[in-house]
């Protein structure tokens, strides 16, 4: 987590990034010039702005060594293309989790490992499935569907859930998962030993790989191949069956895919 020397440091910092933020028309200017050089036409004709305010606008960032000016093209600096990637990085954070506010806003987040909080971005295009009252399993409906199609399968699993154990081994016994790897703590092995159905189809399974943690994270991941879905805990410490991510593009897969490595 953050310390509080670097917290101390980034309150210092914090009055240029709020400098920044605070203009439309500056933040607009470094997003025009991120691609490549423009000249006054250019960047007058995509931000539909009147020479006079784009150049003041111009002449603040170059005064903060973000902009240059080489022959009558305006260039970032180094430290302008720097801040620059890191600002359309926190834009898409915050639209990926504004479009699915409801979901991060309900649910524990503190076993999501910083870095990938920070890489929320990656799930801007995952799709929201909510439960209903007229459809109370509509989340975990949608959950059994996409892994009925899957031939390998990633699962951090951190609850004893004989209703999912059901759907996996029926994949499992129909030969249509070739390839298991189940992440569950040491309680969850120890309940899924008890059970003789669960201890064969699972941890006596060639195609299963089980691997135990220390403790249950309250984050339950899921990644194939094809897609990747995410469901959390409530605040309460109770798990939440009733909402869940779905994503299929491929940062969606890289987000999920980095959440694994770390763990």
């Amino acid at each position: 987590m953050t310390n509080s020397k670097t917290k101390g440091e980034l309150s210092k910092e914090f009055k240029d990034v709020k400098y920044i933020l605070t203009s439309g028309m500056r933040t607009k200017l470094l997003l025009a010039l991120y691609e490549n050089p423009k000249n006054l036409e250019n960047l007058r004709n995509e931000l539909i702005k009147p020479s006079a305010t784009i150049l003041h606008g111009l002449k603040e960032l170059e005064t903060i060594n973000l902009v240059k000016k080489v022959q009558k093209h305006y260039n970032l600096t180094s430290n302008g293309y720097l801040l620059t990637t890191n600002l359309i990085k926190l834009i898409e954070n915050w639209n990926s989790i504004n479009k699915s506010k409801k979901f991060w806003n309900n649910h524990d987040l503190s076993d999501i490992p910083e870095e990938m909080l920070k890489n929320i971005y990656l799930l801007k295009d995952a799709e929201y499935v909510n439960s209903t009252t007229s459809n109370l399993s509509n989340a975990f409906n949608s959950y059994i569907k996409l892994i009925s199609n899957a031939k390998r399968l990633k699962i951090l699993l951190p609850i004893y859930s004989e209703n999912h154990f059901e759907h996996i081994i029926k994949q499992l016994n129909e030969d249509k998962l070739e390839h298991l790897e189940l992440i569950v703590s040491k309680d969850i092995v120890k309940s899924i030993e008890k059970n003789e159905l669960l201890d064969n189809s699972l941890l006596k399974n060639n195609k299963v790989r089980v691997r135990t943690l220390n403790r249950n994270l309250k984050i339950f991941l899921t990644l194939s191949d094809e897609f990747m879905s995410l469901t959390l805990f409530f605040k309460d410490g109770h798990y939440d069956d009733s909402q869940i991510l779905i994503g299929k593009d491929k940062n969606a897969l890289k987000w999920a895919f980095n959440l694994f490595s770390i763990i």
